[in-house]
């Protein structure tokens, strides 16, 4: 069981690490109109029946798209979206759920009752109980986007879904919208814009602009690939694989441009696009006939069936009266499942009859939300082409987790993996998008180390760039894809990487395990699995960085501050970074000061001497309070050393640095003192010490340590130097480097100590 310290209490779940994270959610409030009127006419039993029709359609309609019931207030619903688990379409499901509310709450009241419904959905950032989220659970989820919700329910129209300026940002392109007048909300300076949703959204193609920057090598690959299967008649599956942003859709889009012949033969492009929650399992089919007979969505029935008898002319003679009604039926009503299934195979057929006079590849955009009917379909197709060995093609685009699995088409699929653009070609894609955007090219330098070689967070970041809006704020787009990335982590790899997030530079397993509280050895499982995953990468000093900048910023600020000050806590009580002067310190346990002596294991032994050898602290943060509320103020990496019999003692020394005085000492300060005197050595009391057990093996050295911070190893056959001190590394030949020259008062550099002691004191009795 994993605890996190939050101040004076604590948090405590046994499968989630960090049970509570500041996460964007969606809020639905739904209530009835005129429900106490209403109440006040019926008869008790009535009412009864109707609160349970009532709250029986709206649990309904909120489990098919995925919401939580938050809390019920009287006759009013509170449901959060994105509570447990993003998809990155959070606000889309919600204003989905508020339209079919309003249906279903018509549909299932009793005969001869009509109720009424107001809807009000707004986005914004809230405290959630991850580890206890669930239907009912009250108090799940606090911020004033509850209360946000609750305003724009009671503004909006009997009848209306109303939406806040984010969730109609969040939902742009997917669902109808016309705006409302602005309303006033108590405590807020500003008016508040309001939109009313009137419907779902008829699916727009992408628009794609400029030139194609960095991708001219994976357009080659794949193009090459239709032309094997054209050339051997053939079907061959290619895949453009990148996570979302990476330029999928665009590379999809300048395919189609650049393979519309093939040795003279004109190829036939079907294209379709998998939207989010489609209104049926094979609505993607729908589209693609539509663009195969150029018709539009609003086209009346009868222009509809004439453009289909048109472009199945020749190809089902026999059969073209049934295909035209039966792919009529399906541009009707692609969620009826029968006229949905009985229109996909007469289009199969037509696919294949169209292979058999011409190339055609079939490209599906975005497959990883396509059905298992839709995939089904399109396995069927490559296998029956292959049977008949047709030159068809089948194009994807996905993202990386998912797999392909062709039976019986060993070396005909092709995965064209689309990694992040060289900083070169990301400078080219930001100067080109600040040109058309009329912001200064300038800005360019700004925003590269924040995009991560992504297009799709490149143009998001340019596109938020309003002047109002500092650079690195992470766009709500971008938000959006990385919160459904780290959703699709269990809780604990997301655990993992929310405090590799929380601190700057590399992470070992050690900082991870010392974070969050783990055994040694827990943490380098999940740590090859974030890797695996592409959201960590290793580093050169043996350490992991976060991948993406964007992942990092958004996993960071999911952390609560009372659990990101305690992370801080932690890491500068006993800093295990590869790189920053302390060392690797052994994992253990982070739950307090270090008390004045430490085994070897790390242990606390109450005024017991230190058993072994002792490890350098790590950096120590910027002020330290000591238990007696003396305050100190540290620069440089804090310095120990052990007095056996003592344990770690902090005694002051009164000479400058250098000066040739020994003593024990815990901290350095370079600063000037009140009284004038400047660069002493200042000590801190007891309590404040980190904890840092030794590295087995490793013992303090004068000399300075490696660049990464890491002790040295000191090999078994050197014995002991001069008052107990290890000896110095050998030097030139004619120079005794074990002691300055005489007259000298060298300064100890960053990694070195003034003195190891045995038991022996000082002169001066300290």
């Amino acid at each position: 069981m994993s605890t996190i310290v939050t101040g004076a209490e604590l948090v405590t779940s046994a499968h989630w690490p960090v049970p509570e994270e500041r996460r964007t959610v969606t809020v639905l409030f739904a209530d009835i109109v005129g429900s106490t009127g209403l109440v006040e006419r019926l008869d008790p039993e009535d009412v009864r029946a109707l609160q349970r029709a009532y709250f029986g359609a709206v649990a309904g309609v909120l489990r098919r798209w995925n919401g939580v019931v938050e809390k019920y207030i009287g006759d009013a619903v509170v449901a959060l979206f994105g509570a447990g688990g993003s998809d990155g379409f959070d606000a889309y499901r919600a204003v989905r759920a508020g339209l079919e509310i309003q249906r279903a709450v018509d549909r299932r009241m009793p005969t001869g009752t009509r109720l009424r419904v107001r809807v009000g959905v707004a986005t914004g950032e809230a405290l959630v109980d991850v580890a206890g989220i669930r239907d009912g659970g009250h108090g799940a989820a606090s911020g004033a986007v509850l209360t946000t919700a609750a305003r724009l329910q009671e503004y909006a129209p009997p009848g209306a879904v109303v939406v806040c300026p984010a969730t109609r940002r969040a939902t742009a392109g997917l669902v109808e919208q016309r705006p409302l007048a602005s309303m006033t909300l108590t405590g807020k300076a500003q008016p508040l814009d309001v939109w009313r949703v009137t419907g779902a959204a008829r699916p727009r193609p992408a628009r794609h602009h400029g030139p194609l920057v960095g991708r001219r090598r994976e357009l080659s690959t794949a193009g090459d690939e239709i032309l094997r299967a054209v050339r051997e008649r053939l079907p061959r599956w290619v895949s453009l694989v990148g996570p979302a942003g990476s330029g999928r859709s665009r590379l999809l889009h300048e395919l189609v441009r650049a393979v519309p012949t093939v040795d003279g033969s004109p190829v036939r492009w079907c294209v379709t696009h998998c939207p989010p929650y489609p209104e049926g399992q094979l609505a993607p089919l729908a589209e693609m006939v539509r663009g195969f007979a150029g018709l539009r969505a609003t086209d009346p029935a009868a222009t509809v069936r004439g453009r289909l008898a048109a472009a199945l002319d020749g190809l089902v003679p026999a059969q073209r009266a049934a295909a035209v009604s039966a792919l009529a039926n399906l541009l009707a009503a692609p969620d009826d499942d029968t006229a949905a299934r009985l229109g996909a195979q007469v289009w199969r057929r037509v696919l294949l009859e169209l292979a058999a006079t011409q190339p055609v590849v079939v490209a599906v955009d975005d497959l990883d939300r396509a059905t298992p009917a839709l995939n089904r379909f399109l396995h069927g197709l490559f296998a029956a082409a292959g049977e008949r060995r047709l030159p068809l093609a089948v194009v994807a685009t996905h993202g990386p987790g998912r797999a392909d699995v062709l039976p019986g088409a060993a070396g005909r699929s092709r995965r064209v993996p689309l990694p992040p653009l060289r900083a070169v070609d990301t400078g080219r894609l930001l100067r080109h998008l600040l040109e058309r955007a009329g912001r200064p090219a300038a800005l360019a330098a700004t925003l590269l180390p924040l995009v991560g070689g992504n297009p799709g967070v490149a143009a998001a970041y340019v596109a938020a760039r309003d002047g109002h809006r500092p650079t690195d704020a992470v766009p709500e787009p971008v938000r959006r894809a990385v919160d459904a990335r780290l959703d699709r982590l269990d809780g604990v790899s997301r655990a993992v990487l929310m405090a590799a997030a929380s601190l700057d530079g590399d992470v070992t397993a050690a900082t991870v395990e010392r974070l969050l509280g783990w055994a040694p050895g827990r943490a380098g499982a999940v740590l090859r699995g974030l890797v695996a995953e592409g959201l960590l990468r290793p580093t050169p000093a043996g350490g992991h960085r976060i991948a993406e900048p964007t992942v990092a910023r958004v996993a960071r600020d999911r952390l609560p501050r009372a659990v990101r000050d305690e992370y801080a806590r932690r890491s500068a009580s006993t800093d295990t970074r590869p790189g920053v002067a302390g060392g690797e310190i052994g994992p253990g346990p982070a739950t307090g000061p270090m008390p004045r002596g430490v085994d070897t294991t790390g242990s606390a032994v109450p005024g017991g001497p230190v058993s072994g050898p002792v490890g350098r602290g790590a950096a120590r943060p910027a002020t330290v309070t000591t238990p007696t509320g003396r305050t100190t103020h540290h620069r440089r990496p804090a310095r120990h050393v052990a007095v056996p019999g003592g344990g770690i003692r902090a005694r002051s020394l009164t000479g400058p640095v250098g000066a040739g005085r020994t003593g024990t000492a815990t901290g350095h300060d370079d600063s000037r003192r009140p009284d004038g005197s400047d660069d002493t050595l200042r000590v801190v009391g007891p309590g404040d010490l980190p904890r840092t057990p030794p590295a087995p093996g490793f013992v303090l050295s004068p000399v300075p340590t490696d660049p990464g911070g890491s002790l040295r190893p000191l090999p078994a056959t050197r014995s002991a130097g001069p008052r107990g001190r290890p000896p110095a590394p050998p030097g030139p030949p004619g120079r005794d480097r074990s002691r300055p020259p005489a007259g000298s008062r060298r300064r100890p550099g960053p990694g070195q100590v003034t003195a190891l002691h045995t038991g022996r004191r000082t002169p001066s009795g300290r």
